[in-house]
């Protein structure tokens, strides 16, 4: 597994410039909590990085996602342990969510995009000024970010086995280490 190709088959995948961004705060997220948790940072990296490849092309379970991406990893010798990640992210998968780097993946996927919601909408547009207890204030806001399941935020805290409030900050911690590429630097220290 390397970066750089898995960088390429998501940008062959994915041209949205939205879905790149979420694919990069993901890694972030992974990349953090394999660090915290003295796992390998860049095979957790890499596994937020491509959870998402196949969306555009398959943006629903009915359309294939992710079981349509497991098949192309799969063929390019991407180990099991990563394409079962992969899979589990997705509830209705029917694949288990059993190891550290499954649960974490699940537990920043719908975060990474409701905080990059919550940063945007800020006067600064940025993450870098962005605390917990505003994505929490955001979150009762049904609203705001509709799309964003709120029940996969709670849950994903649970099955990492971390306080939601520690999670959230956790997780803005490690996008705020990748917010240029994010486009989530705004205008904060300008």
């Amino acid at each position: 597994m390397d970066r750089t190709e898995t960088w390429k088959l998501l940008t062959e995948y994915t041209q949205n410039e939205s879905l790149l961004k979420h694919a990069l705060a993901v890694e972030a997220g992974m990349r953090a909590y394999a660090a915290k948790l003295g796992a390998d940072p860049e095979e957790w990296g890499i596994v937020g990085l491509i959870h998402d490849f196949d969306y555009e092309r398959y943006p629903s379970q009915e359309a294939g996602h992710p079981f349509k991406g497991a098949e192309v990893l799969r063929a390019k010798g991407y180990p099991e342990p990563l394409v079962k990640a992969v899979l589990s992210h997705a509830d209705y998968s029917g694949v288990p969510r059993e190891t550290p780097m499954e649960k974490a993946l699940f537990a920043c996927d719908e975060l990474c995009g409701f905080i990059t919601a919550a940063a945007l909408i800020r006067p600064t547009k940025s993450v870098l000024d962005l605390e917990a207890s505003s994505v929490r204030k955001r979150m009762k806001d049904k609203a705001f970010a509709r799309q964003v399941k709120r029940e996969d935020i709670i849950k994903g805290a649970e099955v990492l086995g971390v306080d939601l409030n520690e999670h959230i900050a956790f997780v803005i911690q490690a996008m705020r280490g990748v917010a240029d590429e994010l486009g989530l630097r705004g205008t904060v220290g300008s």
